[in-house]
């Protein structure tokens, strides 16, 4: 494994693509550093910044409303986890996942597809 971002990843692709540009023969403004791809990786890179981390938590859809609700409510994450009003499954779910809880509260989540 790589001490790497993918953001490191990512920039040293734009680099080499960047160098390929000019190795095949860039001409007229392509030859001082404009090209047509420009637009575009400018646009990607703007895609990549903007988007959501990978791997994000799996969590119950009641819990994903409840963060919602929670957050709508102005609660901040160490209220909305130490709520004794909620309902018994969406409170156990938190006390038992509490680290995907507070992910999910911080940085997105997705609903778990197949819920019983």
């Amino acid at each position: 494994m790589s001490n790497e971002t993918k953001r490191d990843v990512f920039e040293r692709a734009l680099t080499e693509w960047c160098k390929l540009i000019f190795k095949v023969g860039g001409q007229g403004e392509e030859a001082y550093g404009y090209c047509d791809f420009d637009v575009t990786i400018s646009k990607y890179e703007k895609d990549y910044d903007a988007a959501l981390p990978d791997n994000l938590p799996v969590i119950p859809k009641a819990v994903g409303e409840y963060i919602n609700d929670a957050k709508a409510s102005h609660y901040e994450l160490l209220d909305a986890m130490a709520k004794w009003t909620l309902d018994q499954p969406v409170f156990d779910w938190i006390h038992e996942n509490s680290d995907a809880f507070t992910r999910a509260w911080l940085d997105g989540y997705e609903v778990e597809v197949n819920e019983p």
